[in-house]
C-alpha cells in the first residue's frame, strides 16, 4: 500500500505544480494590452470585458391587434442605413409630428437674426405642448405649402406629399402624408443641423427633449396636448443615461374614418426611430402610446438584464 500512496502523492505534486507554474508563465507571455510577447494576438475572451452600452438596432418587431395601419423605421446615424417594417414606405398623416419641422424651418430662415420673443415662445409651445395655434402661426409665416416643399427638398424625402383637405383651398400641415422612412429622414435633418441651421439646431433639440404632458385627459386639451409618451417609455435607463432623447409625437382621432392617426418620432446621438399607426378610435390614446413604446423596447440591444454569453473560440469561416 505504501508505494501506491507515494505514487499518488507524487502525481498530485506534479499537477499542483503545473497549475501554479502555467498561469505565471502565461502571464509573462502576455504583454499589457492583451498581446503575446511574440507579437501574436492573445486568445479572445480570457478576461471579462465590459458589455457595450445599450442602443437601438434593427431587429424583428411584433405588434398585434393594430386594426388599421402599422409601420416603423430606424435610422442608424453612423452608417446612414434605414431598417424597418416591410411597409416602411407606406404613408400616414403626420399630425403634430411635423411641427418640429415647421419650427425649425422658421428659425433657419431667420439666419443670425433674433426672432421676436413672441415667436420664440410660439416655437417652444408648438414643440413642448404641441400647440396648434403656435404651429399654425409659424406655418403661415413660412408660406404654408412652401414649408412642406422645403421639407421634401431639403431633407431628401421620397414618400411625402402635400394634401389639401376636401373643401379647403390650402395645404394643411397635419394632413401631410409621410412614411416612417421619410420620418426618420426628417429626424436626421433636424439632428444634423439642416433643418434649423447652425444657430438654432441645439435650441430645437433641447425643446424636443423638454416635451411635456401625459396621455391623461387633463393633459389633452383642444388646441394643445401632452405628448411625453411613446418611444421614450420603451427606452431603458441605460439608453436615457447616455444623453437627452429628442421626441415629437403626432396624434389625432379623425372622425371621418373613426381612427386614431398616431405617430412617434425620437432622435438620439446614435439613431432616429419613427413609429406610425392608424387604429380604431375605441382603443384610445394609451393604446397607440404603448405600441410606440413596444417597438422601441424590442429594438434595444443588448437586452436589459440579458445574460452575457461565455466567449467561444474563434473559428475560421468556410469559403
Amino acid at each position: 500500500m505504501r508505494p501506491r500512496v507515494i505514487l499518488v502523492l507524487a502525481i498530485t505534486a506534479v499537477v499542483l505544480g503545473g497549475l501554479l507554474i502555467v498561469p505565471a508563465a502565461y502571464a509573462r507571455l502576455i504583454e499589457p494590452g492583451g498581446t503575446l510577447a511574440s507579437g501574436e494576438s492573445a486568445l479572445v475572451g480570457i478576461e471579462p470585458s465590459t458589455p457595450p452600452p445599450p442602443t437601438l438596432a434593427a431587429a424583428p418587431v411584433t405588434v398585434r391587434d393594430v386594426d388599421g395601419f402599422f409601420s416603423w423605421a430606424l435610422l442608424d446615424r453612423e452608417s446612414g442605413k434605414i431598417s424597418g417594417a416591410k411597409n416602411m414606405t407606406s404613408t400616414n398623416s403626420t399630425e403634430s409630428m411635423i411641427k418640429v419641422w415647421i419650427v425649425a424651418d422658421y428659425l433657419r430662415r431667420l439666419g443670425d437674426k433674433t426672432p421676436p420673443e413672441s415667436m420664440l415662445r410660439a416655437g417652444s409651445t408648438a414643440i413642448r405642448d404641441s400647440n396648434d395655434i403656435s404651429a399654425e402661426r409659424l406655418y403661415s409665416l413660412g408660406g404654408r405649402g412652401a414649408v412642406i416643399d422645403r421639407l421634401i427638398k431639403m431633407c431628401g424625402l421620397t414618400d411625402t406629399r402635400k394634401v389639401v383637405p376636401p373643401g379647403e383651398k390650402s395645404v394643411w400641415w397635419s394632413y401631410t402624408e409621410m412614411s416612417p422612412r421619410d420620418a426618420v429622414r426628417m429626424g436626421e435633418c433636424v439632428k444634423d443641423g439642416t433643418a434649423a441651421g447652425p444657430t438654432w439646431t441645439k435650441w430645437v433639440l433641447d425643446e424636443m427633449a423638454k416635451v411635456r404632458g401625459t396621455t391623461a385627459p387633463k393633459d389633452q386639451k383642444a388646441k394643445e396636448a401632452g405628448g411625453r409618451w411613446g418611444i421614450i417609455d420603451g427606452l431603458p435607463k441605460g439608453v436615457l443615461a447616455q444623453g437627452p432623447v429628442a421626441i415629437k409625437n403626432g396624434w389625432t382621432l379623425i372622425f371621418a374614418d373613426g381612427k386614431w392617426h398616431l405617430n412617434c418620432l425620437a432622435i438620439s446621438d446614435d439613431w432616429v426611430l419613427a413609429v406610425m399607426t392608424r387604429y380604431s378610435g375605441r382603443k384610445g390614446l394609451d393604446y397607440g402610446a404603448d405600441v410606440c413604446a413596444s417597438v422601441a423596447s424590442q429594438l434595444v440591444t443588448p437586452l436589459p438584464g440579458a445574460v452575457l454569453k461565455v466567449p467561444q473560440p474563434l473559428t475560421v469561416a468556410k469559403p
